[in-house]
């Protein structure tokens, strides 16, 4: 690492590809921003790193990490491009995924859209065995039955295996030796073990994600060929790490063997460096919010930690893995506004993506989004799109808004892109409000986090309707999700399910299996390369009110062997989390625990960023005509990177800086704070 000091982080979205460098001699960090390929992500990834390398001055050789977020397993779910796969499971339960839990989401829809159920009936092949609840063997498996079942799984031309046997996370043996007599027999077909890529209660859930996982494999295994093909270019050679969906990364062997670990992985970014960013500004409460190209994400972060969950979802198929707790909506600067039959303005969830894009970028959009709304209104300057880098088209953007919302509603070109912004303000105020609320959570108790692309433009506007009073401009704020990659560590998730009551009695049996637990964690960490120095575990609990059906998770730190006082101490720690989440707790009843977890943390070496210092040119740049409360208003323009500490902006005003545009509304002023960040509070 010393001999090549240059670190990469890479953020993969919709639109853009962002990317942020640190250089490890000087502690300079600097931002960039590339167009995604949506064809192949790696093109435009290593166009971004090589385009970094010319304009900061860095040679490709001298990159020694690239920590790389990436959308390949999220994007080939939603566009059902994924391998022809096989679901075995024990005989008689073929159909669990396609009964899946009863939900129905439109109670009172007559013909409700279906669960989506991603391998066929005639491709869930039942096995002859069974375990019982305790892991004990009913009915041994049949190895006689191996050649009429490769038959089969030749027959249906299949290119990759799920295996979900009954209560196989107690006991997995039966699974284990199905896999190795398929993989004798067929080597090259990959097959992915729940009691390996879930070994977790609930077979339903169980089963979702082992056949999403198993779905995965061939898809992210072709993108990491393709990549590590160019990695060699130009003497580009970094080690590499993939950022998962925990918000930590994961080797390239883990990320090929677990590519479900990889769904969501480039938002989690952003997550992890609103909890740095909470610590550096000393804030504990945040919600953070993430306003790229396609989407709007929002995290909360709560007594400096961020929120994980151990079960999400995507494209309503649940992912029983941890993952950075996260609402998305389809709301970002390409979402596309539009009239419907009955004259309602709509925007979103439809995104231009990178392309064609908006209207502005001249790529051949017909359709208005956001960015052009905001382009429209004089918010943006057309000029200075990505510091200069693209110029914005103003008359095929306003001309779009004219024709496909102006008209059909009767309005002026203003007031349709003020609607759009409107309509758009309410739909992200409307997540960050269920973000907290379901948590119990008071707005006013927590400071605004924006960031993204396009999140400075409404930060404000949002916050005010949330009667939040602080808003916070990171610096970058435009790649802030691969700020947080910058600093990620290597982490692995690994639990076992064993319901067990939370009794002293209990203590042998939770001793032991944390044991094997740790043993493992700590067996995976040495097989990553990470020193004894560097690692870190931590433990905690899934656990429940006896008969309920679901858990909290809740921390345990790092207890290795657990007596009595630390499991009143989780107790206690369970009848608190309760009491927040949902107002009440029941401190006589009965509370068991259903899933152990350990949590296996490599730190990776992080040097210290410096802080660059203003430029040395004038804050002001001018001012421009803005459409602002009915009327265009001459608006003061800043330069963020020339900003001092002690200049106080006050609204309405506009900030630019090469990635990202600030609109500080009226009734707010702004000023420059420590770790280059800009805070932005409402007058009384």
């Amino acid at each position: 690492m010393i001999e090549r000091p240059i670190r990469i982080a890479v953020d993969i979205g919709g639109t853009f590809t962002d990317l942020q460098v640190l250089d490890g001699r000087s502690g300079a960090v600097q931002a960039w921003k590339t167009p995604t390929t949506p064809e192949d992500p790696s093109i435009g990834l290593l166009r971004g790193v090589t385009e970094a390398a010319a304009r900061f001055g860095f040679a490709l050789e001298e990159v020694g990490l690239l920590l790389h977020g990436t959308t390949i397993a999220t994007n080939a779910v939603l566009e059902r491009k994924l391998a022809r796969g096989v679901l075995l499971t024990t005989a008689g339960f073929e159909d669990v995924l396609e009964i899946n839990r009863h939900v129905r989401r439109e109670l009172y829809a007559v013909d409700p859209d279906p669960f989506p159920c991603l391998i066929e009936r005639d491709r869930r092949l039942g096995v002859a065995e069974r375990l019982r609840a305790d892991g004990s063997v009913e009915t041994p498996l049949d190895e006689a039955s191996l050649p009429t079942l490769l038959a089969r799984l030749d027959a249906l031309e299949t290119e990759t295996v799920a295996v979900c046997l009954l209560h196989s996370y107690r006991n997995p043996a039966h699974e284990q030796r199905l896999k190795a007599l398929i993989g004798a027999a067929r080597p090259e077909l990959p097959v992915s073990l729940s009691s390996e890529v879930s070994p977790e209660i609930r077979e339903y859930e169980r089963s979702s994600t082992t056949v999403l996982n198993a779905l995965l494999v061939p898809v992210v295994k072709a993108y990491l060929g393709r990549l590590e093909a160019r990695l060699g270019e130009g003497g580009f050679r970094p080690l590499v790490f993939l950022v998962q969906s925990n918000g930590g990364v994961c080797s390239l062997r883990t990320a090929a063997e677990q590519p479900a670990r990889l769904l969501l992985s480039g938002p989690s970014g952003g997550a992890l460096a609103a909890g740095r960013i909470a610590q550096l500004l000393a804030r504990p409460n945040l919600v953070a919010v993430d306003m790229g190209g396609t989407s709007f994400d929002v995290s909360v972060v709560q007594g400096g930690r961020v929120s994980v969950v151990t079960q999400g979802e995507i494209d309503r198929l649940p992912v029983r893995l941890p993952m950075v707790e996260m609402r998305t909506i389809g709301a970002g600067g390409g979402s596309i506004a539009s009239v419907d039959h009955g004259g309602r303005l709509t925007v979103g969830p439809r995104s231009a993506g990178a392309r064609p894009g908006p209207v502005a970028y001249g790529r051949g959009g017909t359709e208005p989004t956001v960015t052009d709304a905001n382009l429209a209104l004089g918010r943006i300057d057309p000029e200075y799109f990505l510091g200069g880098a693209m110029r914005l088209d103003m008359p095929a953007t306003r001309a779009a808004i004219a024709e496909k919302v102006g008209t059909p509603l009767g309005l002026a070109v203003e007031a349709a892109a003020q609607g759009v912004l409107t309509v758009t303000n309410a739909s992200l105020g409307a997540a960050v409000r269920l973000s907290l609320f379901e948590k119990g959570l008071d707005p006013r108790d927590f400071s605004l986090l924006s960031f993204g692309g396009a999140g400075g433009l409404h930060a404000t506007d949002v916050a005010t309707e949330m009667g939040i009073r602080e808003v916070i401009f990171p610096r970058e704020p435009g790649t802030l999700s691969a700020y947080g990659i910058l600093y990620s560590d290597l982490v692995q998730d690994i639990a076992r399910s064993r319901v067990l009551p939370a009794v002293p009695a209990s203590l042998g049996e939770i001793g032991a299996l944390l044991g094997a637990l740790r043993a493992e964690a700590d067996a995976r960490l040495a097989q990553d390369g990470v020193a004894a120095a560097a690692r870190l575990l931590e433990v905690a609990v899934d656990m429940r009110y006896h008969g309920q059906a679901f858990e909290l998770l809740v921390p345990w730190g790092d207890v290795a062997a657990p007596d009595a006082a630390a499991l009143a101490t989780l107790v206690q720690r369970f009848h608190t989390i309760h009491r927040q989440r949902f107002s009440y707790a029941d401190e006589a009843e009965a509370v068991e625990l259903v899933t152990l977890r350990v949590i296996a943390i490599g730190r990776l070496p992080k040097p210290d960023a410096a802080e660059a210092p203003p430029a040395a040119r004038p804050a002001l740049k001018g001012s421009r005509r803005v459409f602002e409360e009915g009327a265009w208003r001459d608006i003061p323009v800043w330069d963020r990177d020339a900003l001092p500490a002690e200049d106080r902006i006050i609204g309405p005003a506009i900030i630019e800086e090469a990635f990202a545009t600030h609109w500080i509304g009226r009734g707010w002023a702004a000023t420059r704070a420590e770790a280059g960040a800009l805070i932005a509070r409402r007058d009384a």
